[in-house]
């Protein structure tokens, strides 16, 4: 059996469902169970439980081999962050497993460390050092950002005026993967009990900025205005006004700065030479194999 914590966000909806058709049984661990997130299915089962809460975890972790952890606080909602569900939901998380012998997936940042200067790589990083520190066999898998998350994002943006917000000047390369790719290596690294004790990393074969992001969004959606954008001065005044009445947005605010000026390239050729059979999602192939845009063009 494995638990999949996070199965049903970006990533652990697609790799529960490569699990599931793998003929593997899987647990889906969630605050708010849905049985129809998922096709009728004998081999997925919803369990609730909150990583916030270890008392929650206990009675998901019978019959438990794997442990997949794909959750994450950057949002903020429901009060989450990245302290309460990376570091110390992470943290419950990998304390079950050791408590039932299970091994864990531990889903983590490319970049994540002690000194970054964005909380979330620096949770995933005390996670890290956690789950190296337990009993536990364990396996990382490090990625870079989704493509579906920020395509998403950015078109929410769009919804009303038709042009996507970018935060700061969007003219920072970064490294963008399919979640299909990440599934792809986490379905690896529970099924390779070689790859215990080892740290992947992997990202996508394109480094974009946000405006070429957004500018594809927008050729894809058959409009032609560039997006709006959000001033770095903007940025820095929210990052401190707002961090006293809504800790969320001052850290969204300080995470932007930070993807609009940090080193957020990745190199993707390592891991491909490894797996070779790991697919390389790029993102117009993405935008176009999505439900409804052949009818556009």
């Amino acid at each position: 059996m494995i638990l999949v914590a996070g199965g049903t966000g970006v990533l652990g909806t697609k790799l529960v469902e490569r699990l599931s058709a793998r003929g593997l049984a899987v647990r889906v661990l969630a605050r708010h169970p849905a049985p129809a997130s998922y096709p009728v299915s004998s081999r997925v089962e919803m369990v609730q439980g909150d990583v916030r809460d270890p008392a929650s975890l206990l009675g998901s972790m019978a019959g438990v081999d794997t442990v997949v952890s794909a959750v994450h606080g950057f949002g903020g909602l429901g009060g989450n962050s990245p302290a309460s569900v990376d570091f110390r939901g992470n943290a419950n998380l990998i304390d079950a497993a050791a408590s039932s012998g299970a091994a864990v997936v531990l889903m983590s940042v490319v970049g994540a460390s002690a000194g970054s200067p964005m909380e979330l790589f620096r949770m995933k990083h005390t996670a890290e050092q956690h789950l190296r520190s337990s009993a536990v066999q364990w396996t990382i898998v490090r990625a870079t950002a989704f493509l579906e998350t920020w395509i998403g994002l950015l078109e929410q943006t769009a919804i009303k005026s038709g042009r996507p917000l970018v935060f700061g000047r969007g003219d920072n390369p970064i490294n963008f993967v399919s979640a299909t790719d990440v599934a792809t290596l986490v379905e690896l690294a529970i099924t390779d009990s070689s790859l215990r004790g080892k740290t992947l990393e992997v990202g996508g074969p394109e480094n974009l900025t946000l405006n070429q992001l957004a500018a594809a969004i927008q050729k894809a959606a058959g409009r032609a205005m560039p997006p709006r954008h959000v001033p770095r001065a903007a940025l820095r005044m929210m990052a401190l006004a707002l961090k006293p009445i809504n800790p969320t947005m001052a850290r969204m605010a300080r995470a932007a700065l930070v993807m609009d000026s940090a080193n957020l390239s990745f190199d993707a050729t390592d891991i491909h030479l490894a797996y070779p059979g790991l697919s390389a999602t790029r993102l117009l192939d993405l935008l176009a194999s999505r439900p409804g845009v052949a009818a556009r063009h």
